[in-house]
């Protein structure tokens, strides 16, 4: 018989250390207007999570779970960001550095980590507040030992792990402070320039399973002809972000819809996501939830790939659902 790999994805951990934990409340007070506030309040509270601090033990859990696996990924999004910069804010680094301990220590020599989009800040949702800061880049490479790119071989196949705030960030620009924009688009064209070299690495009888975080990167690699040229190759991109398949379905739905400029940052950033998400397609997009998921579904878990070394195509993928309590 064929020696099989199994792959566990993690997606979303959003720890939250002792230090996040004490900033209950911080969306709702990075919004001025009371009316938006109130709204964010019930959103979060009915439908995407009633207490963003109350899921670590979930992490303890997937540890178990995925114990047997020759290979486990996480996909992004360590801490809670609570501050809206990412890493650099204390609070947010120790999440993360507790979060990807406990994953380290887990699965020595066989874990691998991509960046998600808190790592570096993500303004808040309505309030404005926040976003990248080059501070959280260098300890997210630095000190949490990030790697922007990777690439891990299996047999044929090829393992490959993106930046997406990277890639996509045209789109998070605005979100940058004036004064490091110039900075993130020189770290921007080096990791692109990264990826068209190791997608040229790439054999012809090999096939990719790539890992992006956030799906908003996907149609800036469309645009890179070297990968539009081996788009054949790419048998599964998992990505994060969304949280749930609800999300995901709607995301799907809406693809092709105008950007909207004129209410907030936040409701930009999505659209123009959306207004091209018709390039997901090629990828072949498959969601990897967050381990609580959505209030309104419960619909958490994580994910599982298993692979045949030497097959031109995966044995599976599926989502292996987790219960919160």
């Amino acid at each position: 018989m064929r020696e099989t790999k199994s792959i566990a994805i993690v997606s979303d951990i959003h720890f939250a250390s002792d230090a996040e934990k004490l900033r209950r409340g911080h969306e709702a007070r990075a919004i001025d207007n009371r009316l938006l506030r109130l709204l964010t309040t019930a959103y979060r509270r009915y439908f995407w999570l009633r207490d963003p601090f109350a899921h670590n033990h979930l992490l303890d859990r997937f540890i178990l779970a995925a114990r047997d696996s020759d290979l486990v990924v996480a996909n992004g999004d360590y801490s809670c960001d609570t501050a809206f910069v990412g890493v650099s804010d204390d609070a947010a680094y120790a999440s993360a550095r507790i979060c990807l301990s406990k994953l380290r220590a887990a699965f020595p020599e066989r874990f691998q980590a991509v960046i998600g989009d808190h790592e570096f800040g993500k303004m808040s949702l309505f309030g404005g507040q926040g976003g990248l800061r080059l501070a959280s880049w260098l300890r997210s490479v630095d000190s949490l030992a990030l790697d922007p790119l990777w690439r891990l071989d299996l047999g044929r196949w090829v393992l490959v792990g993106v930046a997406s705030s990277l890639v996509a960030l045209p789109v998070f620009e605005p979100e940058t402070l004036p004064e490091e924009r110039a900075t993130w688009q020189c770290l921007r064209e080096q990791h692109i320039g990264a990826i068209r070299d190791l997608f040229r690495g790439v054999d012809a009888n090999q096939r990719v399973v790539l890992f992006c975080h956030d799906p908003t990167a996907l149609p800036f690699l469309w645009r890179e002809g070297v990968v539009r040229s081996r788009i054949g190759q790419v048998r599964l991109t998992v990505i994060g972000h969304l949280h749930t398949r609800l999300v995901c379905w709607q995301s799907r739905v809406l693809a092709g819809m105008p950007r909207i400029s004129f209410l907030g940052n936040s409701i930009r950033r999505m659209t123009e996501a959306l207004r091209q998400a018709r390039c997901w397609r090629p990828f072949r997009v498959r969601l990897c939830p967050s381990l609580a998921g959505c209030e309104l579904l419960k619909d958490g878990g994580y994910g599982k790939i298993e692979i045949d070394p030497d097959a031109e195509e995966l044995l599976s993928f599926r989502i292996h659902r987790m219960r919160r309590s």
